[in-house]
């Protein structure tokens, strides 16, 4: 009997909230005459976006009581209102999900207020049936669990009555998915377009200086040629140095473009030189892609062997790996796995650069900004996706949005390019962990 009051004043609860959505609805019917006509004579065209999106508000308050008392979510799907006022109007009058929900608001004003009344009806008689039948007779309730069933059929309307229809659902995903990628393709461009500034201004700081500095010195040491050739030896060979620097600043310049050695080596020299050079313990371990370990011998730099298992996060606080390579200072710098022969096919070569500079700014950000000393780096290749995980063991507290940072904001836009996802998770303590995922067809 206990149980069957409980359950009896929750269904009350939730025909209340009903019935009190059904006053609204009665102000939002109203409100959406006066808006008609408003709009109708063109001098308030601006309110009926803003009504519609009101009667979706309520109708979301809606699926979520129903969702909430049937255990199962209902589904929305709406054209965005975005644009231009016409646009906006436009899409607002031919959204199915509009009369949808005006449907909706009507009907809920008329069976949230019956159902609420029907309840408050049956409150007594229940009492008295079921305090007779439960007390006296040692039977279960049988009045007290209509209440309950009103408050699943007024849950079964709202279901019913809210949940779109499969076209208008293709449409709302279509819509969803066309402002997707136009945000993505203005993230690429303006990510475009800041890399061609980058390699302008290394070009006229680093490479376009030394150059100049090589032509001057050319010209100096003509000059002192004859009158002085030790002199001109000595500019000759400053010129030499401003050329080999100049090269080294072209190489750098090359490296940001599309790193040479993902050609030679792979995803996975790659990444293994990363790590070797990172100035952090990284431990790399690879899962189904493919190696090339006859540039380095079966080995990665600094002559650590390949590691294919699964990396265990809690080797971060277990001291170094046993297979470390280690520095003269006996730290270790990288750590890799056994080695062995291709295992998999290469993934496209966008994808494969996305995936490398994805590696890269969360070691750079690690050794520069966690106060870590070790790192995990695990590529995985999925049956229709490359999976990237990088983590540390660093103090954590790395900003999850697009106010990140510069280089989590160029990372998120590269990987948007491709259709791929980010998912950062940097609690305050650490640990850091960065989880790419960029579709891929092997």
């Amino acid at each position: 009997m206990r149980d069957a009051i409980k359950e009896a004043g929750r269904a009350s609860l939730h025909l209340l909230y009903g019935a009190a959505i059904a006053l609204l609805c009665y102000l939002m019917i109203g409100v959406a005459l006066f808006t008609a006509l408003l709009t109708v004579t063109v001098i308030g065209a601006g309110v009926l976006p803003e009504s519609v999106l009101l009667l979706r508000r309520m109708a979301g308050w809606e699926r979520r009581r129903t969702a909430v008392w049937t255990g199962a979510p209902v589904p929305e799907a709406y054209l965005p209102l975005e644009g231009p006022l016409p646009a906006r109007v436009r899409t607002a009058v031919t959204d199915p999900g509009t009369a949808r929900d005006l449907v909706w608001a009507a009907a809920q004003l008329f069976y949230g207020l019956v159902l609420w009344y029907a309840s408050l009806i049956l409150w007594v008689p229940a009492l008295l049936v079921d305090g007779v039948v439960a007390g006296l007779a040692g039977r279960r309730p049988v009045a007290l669990p209509l209440i309950g069933r009103l408050a699943g059929l007024a849950a079964e309307w709202s279901r019913a009555l809210l949940t779109p229809a499969p076209s208008a659902a293709r449409d709302a995903v279509l819509a969803a998915r066309i402002e997707q990628l136009t945000a993505t393709r203005a993230g690429a461009v303006a990510a475009h377009g800041a890399e061609l500034r980058r390699i302008e201004r290394d070009l006229h700081d680093g490479a376009q200086a030394h150059l100049v500095a090589l032509s001057m010195r050319i010209g100096l040491a003509k000059r002192a040629y004859d009158s002085d050739p030790a002199a001109a030896r000595r500019l000759l060979d400053d010129a030499q140095t401003q050329a080999e620097a100049a090269l080294a600043e072209l190489r750098h310049v090359v490296r940001g473009i599309h790193p040479p050695i993902l050609t030679d080596r792979g995803l996975t020299g790659a990444v293994r030189a990363l790590a070797a050079s990172s100035g952090l313990e990284v431990a790399v371990s690879v899962a189904g892609l493919a190696h090339d370990d006859s540039a380095l011998g079966g080995r990665a730099l600094g002559g650590s062997p390949v590691d294919d298992s699964p990396v265990d996060d809690s080797s971060l606080s277990a001291g170094p790996a046993p297979d470390a390579v280690t520095g003269p200072d006996d730290k270790p710098t990288a750590a890799s796995s056994s080695p062995g022969p291709d295992r998999g096919p290469r993934a496209p070569a966008a994808v494969e650069a996305a995936a490398y500079f994805a590696v890269a700014e969360a070691l750079t950000n690690a050794a520069k900004h966690s106060g870590a000393t070790r790192a995990t780096v695990a590529l995985s290749r999925e049956p229709a996706a490359l999976r990237v995980r990088v983590a540390d063991e660093g103090r954590g507290g790395a900003e999850a949005g697009e106010g990140g940072g510069s280089g989590l904001t160029g990372l998120r836009r590269r990987v948007a390019a491709l259709d791929g996802t980010v998912r950062l998770t940097s609690p305050v303590g650490g640990p850091t962990v960065i989880e790419v995922e960029l579709p891929c067809v092997w």
